[in-house]
């Protein structure tokens, strides 16, 4: 698929000097149903990438991400340093300058049919959302999972897309010869909060649907509660809609973190605060005065409100599997990792220290898992 739009030359400094200077660059793509966002179409030299320094912190080193950049613009996108590499900024930059792997799926099917390839599990979703809008119209996903399940390689998806339900047969299809884990990320059941800080998604309601349409195709869904966004989704009230909601969907299980503030998502994320909800900029400053991860007490005490909630919808936190990557519900089989099983111990609060290991009870501290995953510089091509 391509547009009939404006082209624009990759000789173009001035406009985008980091992406100006790739080989690689096909054209710059605008379109009137994505008002104020550019497409840059690039041919990726490859489409695998190895994700360092996570053996000993999740079950999976391999990723693929066929777009960088991301359209959701949720406020609080661990990912948004990974745009500094081509000298586009965290901010809006990461929100309308959309990099696009036009030739993703051709790329990955010959590097799953090298000798050399150990079928090991790869994860998508890990950096931006594989099922943003864009995907709607250049379709990338579905030769991503064909080659997966042609070359019986496992994978997991986490995505906030609704458009995760183009693919379901598909998906279905590849699950009945390789192992697949499926999660939907959905933080914040207040839908003008949620059209405030995530403007770009699917509502809720259409996420939570995705869940029950991957329910209803015979397979597995997680929810990923996270971020936690403290003073403004970690109440009882809140937590108690997010759980109840996500139950009723059929979720598998529910994980959930804080929220994590690293450099370049912090300054993006205070000054929305400062725009929506100035009374809670001194708060969050103390709150994380010492780092980007949420202080210790407060994820025990986070822990501590939630466990009793998971118990009473009987949603378990699901453990992780490392056939697939991803997260399993309760009682799935064998070959999975409970939960805090490996990368050392928990803390005395059951949840994960600042180095990214999982705890006992199904929290991902300080969204952990973007850490991990945001280790190193990104292979963005």
């Amino acid at each position: 698929m391509r547009w009939t739009g404006q082209a624009l030359s990759s000789e173009a400094p001035a406009a985008l000097p980091g992406l100006a200077r790739l080989s690689n660059l096909v054209r710059s793509v605008q379109t009137p149903e994505f008002a104020g966002i550019t497409f840059h179409e690039v041919l990726a030299k490859s489409a695998l990438n190895h994700v360092p320094g996570t053996s000993k912190t999740l079950p999976f080193a391999w990723t693929v991400n066929p777009y960088r950049g991301c359209s959701h613009a949720c406020v609080y996108c661990f990912a948004r340093p990974t745009h500094g590499y081509l000298d586009l900024d965290a901010g809006d930059d990461f929100d309308r300058q959309i990099i696009v792997k036009v030739n993703v799926g051709e790329v990955l099917r010959k590097e799953l049919a090298k000798k050399s390839w150990g079928h090991h599990p790869v994860a998508l979703g890990t950096n931006t959302d594989p099922y943003q809008r864009a995907e709607g119209r250049y379709a990338l996903m579905p030769s991503i999972i064909r080659a997966f399940g042609e070359s019986g390689t496992p994978f997991s998806i986490l995505t906030k897309g609704s458009l995760l339900r183009r693919d379901l047969d598909l998906i279905a299809d590849a699950s009945r010869v390789v192992p697949v884990s499926l999660a939907l990320s959905i933080a914040i059941y207040d839908d003008e909060l949620q059209q405030s800080i995530e403007p770009g998604t699917p509502s809720t309601k259409a996420r939570l649907a995705t869940v029950t349409a991957v329910r209803e195709k015979g397979l597995d869904c997680q929810v990923f509660l996270m971020p936690v966004l403290p003073f403004l989704t970690d109440t009882v009230e809140h937590l108690e809609r997010a759980v109840s909601l996500a139950a009723e969907a059929g979720a598998s299980s529910v994980v959930h973190s804080a929220l994590y503030l690293k450099p370049g998502v912090r300054e993006w994320y205070l000054a929305w605060l400062e725009r929506e909800h100035p009374e809670l900029v001194g708060p969050y400053e103390k709150l994380y005065a010492r780092g980007s991860y949420a202080p210790a007490e407060y994820r025990t005490w986070l822990g501590e409100r939630i466990r009793p909630i998971l118990r009473r919808h009987g949603v378990g936190s699901g453990r992780l599997s490392r056939a697939t990557g991803g997260v399993l519900p309760p009682g799935a089989g064998e070959g999975v990792l409970q939960w805090g099983s490996f990368a050392g111990q928990a803390g005395a609060d059951g949840q994960i220290g600042a180095e990214g290991q999982l705890g006992a009870d199904g929290q991902v501290d300080g969204a952990a898992v973007p850490s991990v995953m945001a280790v190193g510089q990104p292979t963005l091509f």
